[in-house]
């Protein structure tokens, strides 16, 4: 499976319902189910929102194969260098199924 060579590295997961989750891949199969561990939930809001941007602590996470839009590998040195609740943006929204 080509997530293999993500295995106990950190990695970003957008959901299809437009979430985004990030931690270290424990395990993986051929439907796409991931195990995160250290995972957590970056919620980033609108720039007309006051309140800041966050990330909810997970822990031990596990996402359904059919819940998985995109998992990457996450630049772990750049990411430590971001300050997640001074980040804005537009929601993703959702994928829609024809």
């Amino acid at each position: 499976m080509a997530l293999n060579v993500y295995l106990n590295k950190k990695v970003s997961v957008l959901t299809t319902d437009g979430r985004t989750m990030v931690g270290m891949l424990l395990s993986c199969d051929n439907s796409m189910n991931l195990v995160l561990t250290d995972a957590v939930e970056r919620i980033i809001r609108p720039h007309d929102e006051e309140i800041p941007s966050e990330e909810v602590p997970l822990g031990v996470y596990i996402i359904r194969g059919d819940n998985v839009a995109v998992c990457g590998r996450v630049d772990e040195e750049l990411d430590s260098q971001i300050n997640w609740e001074k980040v804005h943006g537009e929601p993703i929204g959702t994928t829609k199924h024809a």
